[in-house]
């Protein structure tokens, strides 16, 4: 039986087998596709649509990807997302050319090469005390500008009852908004030597990030699926710190927040941590994740697709895998639809997996490998799976 995209990604989250295997593309920073990338599927399918930004944010160079792409593309949710205030919106677009990027929190990125741009504008840099903490001009939260768009666009998405709707507010959650405030080799320096400090800052960004969270989930309502959040955790190789590190530190405040999100939704949490955090997935479902993204295959034990599918299918229900490093840039369209038979295989039984890429879709990836992937989940992953 042909289900509708949100009953398939409804089933999916219930462990459930639906019609195919769901694809999450284009409805966050973590799932969408860099504008080279998009503009070169828009030529290749003939699609005429503005070049427009996520978070309406173009330094940050990912695309909204326009409703007849989204449909080509085959993506089962649809994004719902906060924005800067407006006058933080007008300062930026009104900014010198080539001029950093500057945040409502007074962190933000400077262009290192034409139209590419990176965090290099760290406002807390020299911080070391709880007084710097406080006195620290912290952004507005309440602004009703972030969120004015947020009630209409979800309720007629729900409306509409086509897509599931994955809501992502534009925090950079609590670790990486640390790094934003520090710079990450300042903050990890600060949580081995100035400790209750590292704490300070931690539990400070979780209290603004729940003043905007709060209201979001509020104007959301009932129309909402899916709520994102996350903080990237690995690298290729291993964990950014060791798991006696993180359950001292961050687990607490990923624990406070989840909470706080389920006290206010039954939207399912959809947590996003790249490299290789294998060493923490029990930590993540003693927590309360419900989704984990972006399983990056790329990094360490996250290779192991069969063993995460063996301990960790019941229980989380797993995102991403379509591997970002190799693969989709450099591979074939062929490789890449081998590559997608390969996961759904492993991954796919029983339901509990959704396709997406390995993060963001890059500039390097050819258009032609993300059609052959969302092509190969057509023809691969219908249930039941031969």
């Amino acid at each position: 039986m042909t289900m509708t995209p949100r009953e398939r990604v409804l089933a999916t989250l219930n462990h459930e087998e639906p019609d195919r295997v769901p694809i999450i593309l284009g409805v966050s920073n973590a799932t969408s596709i860099k504008m080279p990338t998009y503009q070169g599927i828009k030529k290749l399918l003939g699609i005429e649509a503005p070049d427009e930004y996520i978070y309406e944010w173009p330094e940050l160079g990912t695309a909204a990807i326009d409703e007849e792409t989204m449909q080509r593309l085959r993506s089962d949710v649809r994004g719902v997302t906060d924005l800067e205030p407006e006058h933080i919106r007008k300062r930026n677009r009104e900014r010198e050319p080539h001029s950093p990027y500057i945040d409502s929190w007074g962190s933000g990125q400077v262009e290192i090469t034409p139209g590419h741009w990176f965090p290099g504008v760290h406002p807390m840099a020299e911080a070391s005390t709880i007084e710097e903490i406080e006195s620290y001009p912290w952004p507005d939260m309440s602004d009703p500008t972030r969120i004015a768009h947020v009630r209409a666009q979800a309720r007629r998405l729900a409306e509409e009852n086509q897509y599931a709707i994955m809501a992502t507010p534009w925090l950079l959650f609590p670790f990486e908004r640390a790094h934003a405030m520090q710079g990450m080799d300042v903050f990890l320096l600060n949580m081995g030597l100035n400790p209750d400090f590292a704490q300070a800052l931690l539990e400070k960004i979780l209290q603004v990030c729940k003043e905007l969270m709060g209201p979001f989930l509020a104007e959301l309502g009932n129309n909402v699926d899916i709520i994102k959040i996350g903080d990237d955790l690995g690298t290729q190789s291993s964990l950014m710190i060791s798991p006696k590190m993180y359950r001292q530190f961050l687990k607490p405040i990923h624990a406070d927040f989840i909470q706080f999100i389920k006290e206010r939704t039954k939207a399912k949490v959809f947590f996003h941590t790249d490299g290789d955090v294998f060493p923490l997935i029990d930590d993540f479902i003693e927590i309360g994740v419900d989704i984990l993204n972006p399983i990056q295959t790329s990094a360490g034990r996250m290779a192991d697709l069969p063993e995460l599918k063996k301990r960790y299918g019941k229980e989380l229900v797993l995102c991403g895998a379509i591997d970002t490093h190799r693969v989709l840039p450099y591979g074939t369209p062929e490789e890449v639809r081998a590559e997608v038979r390969r996961v759904i295989e492993i991954l796919g039984p029983g339901g509990g997996y959704m396709v997406a890429s390995v993060h963001t879709i890059m500039d390097d990836v050819p258009p032609e490998n993300v059609l052959a992937m969302v092509d190969a989940v057509e023809e691969f992953g219908r249930y039941p799976l031969k």
